[in-house]
C-alpha cells in the first residue's frame, strides 16, 4: 500500500509539474542564427546587450546551442542579446520559428568563446570602460531549475534590458538539463557548481570594477547560498568588499536549510534581498515534494525577517507569467523596482519602512499597495 501512496504522490508532483512548470521552454536553437532577409543593423530602435558567460556546461557539438546540459569544467565566452523596436518590459519575445525575425522577437548573435580567463577579463575590462561612469559595475546572474543555456542568455538579455542596467552583465550558467524530470540531476549539478562560482566570482573582482551585484533564480539561488557560505568559511567572503547587493528571487531552498546557511554570516554580512511571493506555483512543487516545508521563496516574512535578511514580498504585484515564478523579471514593476533603486545605487532604501508595513518604494511605483518590505534586524 505503501509503494501505491508513494507513486500516486510521484505522479501528482509530475502532473503539477507540468502544469505550473515555468523555468524553461523547449530548448531552441538560436545561438548566431540571423535572418538573412531581416538584417539585424537596419532595424531601427534594435538594441543589443553583450552578456558575458561563466559556465560549467560542456561545450555542445552544436554551435547554434553553444553548451549543453553535461557537466564540464569552468569556460569563459560572450554573446548578445538583441531586443526588437516593439519589446515590452516583462515579456521573452522569443522565436517562434528559425530563422528568427528580429523585428518582433529576441535574438542571440556573435558568441565567442575565450581562450580562458586571462582573455576574458580583458574583455570585460575594456567593456567596463565603454560603459557610462556611474556603472562601472557587474551584474551576476545565476539562473535556476530546468533552464538550458538558451533560455538563460534570453532571460538575462531581457532583465538587463528593463531593469536598465548599463553596467556589465555576466551569466553563471551550471549545467542544468534543462528537462523537467531531472530535478536531482540539476541539484547536483548545481551544488557541483559551488567550488566554480567562487572561482568565477574571483576573476570577475579582478577586472576593474568597482561594485558587483548578484542576481539569483530558484535553485540558482541554492547554489549560490552554498558557495557564499563555503567562502565564509574559508574567510573568502566579499574579501574585497566590492559586493554592492545580492538578490534572492523566487529562492528554491528549504526554509530550515536556509536558517542553518545563514548562521555562518554575521548579522552585519547578512545584506541579503529576498524577494518573495506567497502564490509562486512553481515552488508549491518544490514544498510538495519537501513534504510540506516552505521553500524561502514562498516563507512568511516574519520568519524570514528573524533570519536577518530583507524581505521584499511580492505576492500581489501582478506579472506577465501565470506560475508567478519569475516575478523578479516578469513584473514591469518589480524588475523596474531593481534596476532603479538597487542595481544603480548603493541599496534598496528601506530605512523608513517598518517591518509589517507596505513598502513605500513599490506604493510609488506600483501606485497601488501591492508588496511590502520588512528590513531584517
Amino acid at each position: 500500500m505503501a509503494n501505491g501512496t508513494n507513486g500516486m504522490r510521484l505522479v501528482l508532483l509530475l502532473i503539477l509539474g507540468l502544469a505550473v512548470s515555468a523555468c524553461s521552454h523547449r530548448e531552441q536553437a538560436i545561438i548566431g542564427v540571423q535572418n538573412p532577409n531581416v538584417p539585424i543593423e537596419e532595424i531601427a530602435g534594435t538594441k543589443t546587450h553583450d552578456i558575458y558567460v561563466l559556465t560549467t556546461r560542456q561545450p555542445s557539438a552544436d554551435p547554434t546551442l553553444m553548451f549543453s546540459g553535461q557537466r564540464g569544467d569552468l569556460s569563459y565566452a560572450r554573446v548578445t542579446v538583441t531586443i526588437p523596436p516593439n519589446h515590452e518590459p516583462g515579456r521573452m519575445e522569443r522565436p517562434k520559428r528559425l530563422p528568427p525575425n528580429p523585428k518582433k522577437e529576441m535574438t542571440v548573435i556573435d558568441p565567442v568563446r575565450f581562450s580562458g580567463e586571462r582573455q576574458f577579463v580583458t574583455d570585460i575590462n575594456k567593456a567596463i570602460r565603454a560603459a557610462p561612469d556611474e556603472e562601472d559595475s557587474i551584474l551576476i546572474f545565476v539562473h535556476g531549475y530546468n533552464t538550458t543555456f538558451t533560455d538563460a542568455v534570453v532571460r538575462l538579455g531581457q532583465f538587463v534590458e528593463d531593469s536598465g542596467f548599463e553596467g556589465v552583465p555576466v551569466l553563471f550558467s551550471w549545467a542544468s538539463a534543462g528537462k523537467l524530470t531531472d530535478y536531482v540531476y540539476d541539484l547536483n549539478s548545481a551544488l557541483a557548481a559551488r567550488t566554480a562560482l567562487i572561482e568565477g566570482s574571483d576573476t570577475l573582482i579582478g577586472t576593474n570594477a568597482k561594485a558587483i551585484n548578484l542576481v539569483a533564480h530558484s535553485m540558482g539561488n541554492f547554489l549560490s547560498v552554498e558557495a557564499m557560505k563555503q567562502a565564509r568559511m574559508q574567510n573568502r567572503f566579499d574579501s574585497s568588499g566590492k559586493l554592492r547587493n545580492i538578490i534572492f528571487a523566487s529562492a528554491d531552498i528549504d526554509v530550515d536549510v536556509f536558517a542553518e546557511q545563514m548562521a555562518v554570516f554575521d548579522p552585519s554580512e547578512r545584506k541579503f534581498y529576498v524577494l518573495i511571493s506567497e502564490d509562486d506555483k512553481a515552488l508549491s512543487v518544490s514544498r510538495f515534494l519537501a513534504r510540506g516545508v516552505n521553500r524561502v521563496g514562498d516563507a512568511d516574512v516574519a520568519t524570514l525577517d528573524a533570519l536577518g535578511v530583507t524581505v521584499i514580498d511580492l505576492t500581489k504585484v501582478e506579472d506577465t507569467n501565470s506560475t508567478n515564478h519569475t516575478k523578479f523579471a516578469d513584473s514591469p514593476q518589480a524588475v523596474q523596482i531593481l534596476g532603479n533603486e538597487m542595481l544603480k545605487g548603493d541599496s534598496l532604501h528601506t530605512g523608513t519602512v517598518e517591518p509589517g508595513v507596505l513598502g513605500n518604494i513599490f506604493v510609488d511605483m506600483t501606485n497601488a499597495a501591492q508588496s511590502s518590505i520588512s528590513p531584517g534586524g
